[in-house]
């Protein structure tokens, strides 16, 4: 029997989503709690990869078992249970045989925060910018040009494997947090909702992005960046710390 598992993390206590030799992962966690509580040998297949330090809200992963689970709510207890603290089970529930985790997600969002004003109330989950005011209209102006299909080889680090870099985003966008207006916010936000993405991809959009917010950059230098298919043309990485995987969409369709 197939089901889908809905969790958050905290990803400074791991090197990412995925097993990885000499290294913590949450998906290591994550199959060792079902196994010790299912008694029985249980692989977990996740919705995606996240970096190193990168954080989800939400993340959807799935698992098969031998037996139906009676009740929900006892299960997610205990798996929260025998789960590290950075690691919470939210939801579990029955999905048909051919559901996929990852093939079957329709989209993607993530969020990346950023403050300008000391706030040690954040710190670990936002990205702290000097207090030079950042152009968000510009910004905005910049973020336009990721909409639509394109290839994101420029914003890919390098030897992620991906069979294509074609990626199609849907919307990326700047808002204020803390206030009304970007004028007399401190707290910021960026939103990018795609159907797949890069390794690296997202903090890579957001350093570009940040190079137009300071002056470095026009707008217009992101469609070019892109064209170059060069991760060196691109904006640095921006810290893993601040971004979350918030959201992943998929037809009702794959429920029982």
């Amino acid at each position: 029997m197939k089901y889908f598992i809905r969790l958050s993390y905290n990803g400074s206590a791991f090197s990412g989503w995925q097993i990885q030799q000499n290294a913590n992962s949450v998906q290591q966690e994550l199959q060792t709690a079902l196994s010790v509580l299912f008694k029985e040998t249980i692989e977990v297949v996740g919705a995606g990869r996240t970096d190193t330090g990168v954080n989800a809200q939400n993340y959807i992963a799935h698992f098969n078992i031998s037996s139906q689970i009676t009740s929900v709510t006892n299960t997610i207890y205990k798996l929260n249970a025998i789960l590290p603290k950075e690691i919470a089970v939210q939801d579990i529930f029955r999905v048909n045989d051919q559901a996929h985790a990852r093939f079957d997600a329709k989209s993607r969002t993530y969020k990346y925060y950023i403050h300008t004003q000391k706030d040690p109330f954040c710190s670990n989950f936002s990205y702290f910018l000097p207090p030079d005011r950042l152009n968000f209209e510009k910004m905005n102006q910049a973020a336009k040009y990721f909409l639509g299909e394109k290839d994101f080889t420029s914003l890919e680090k390098l030897g992620g494997g991906n069979k294509t870099s074609i990626c199609n985003v849907m919307e990326a966008y700047w808002e204020p947090l803390d206030a009304p207006d970007f004028k007399s916010a401190t707290h910021f936000v960026f939103t990018v909702t795609a159907n797949r993405f890069l390794r690296n991809m997202v903090r890579a959009m957001v350093g570009s992005l940040l190079m137009v917010g300071f002056g470095k950059k026009e707008p217009e230098w992101i469609p070019q960046m892109l064209e170059e298919k060069n991760r060196n043309a691109a904006g640095g990485s921006v810290p893993g710390n601040a971004l979350f995987l918030v959201g992943i969409e998929y037809d009702n369709n794959i429920k029982l």
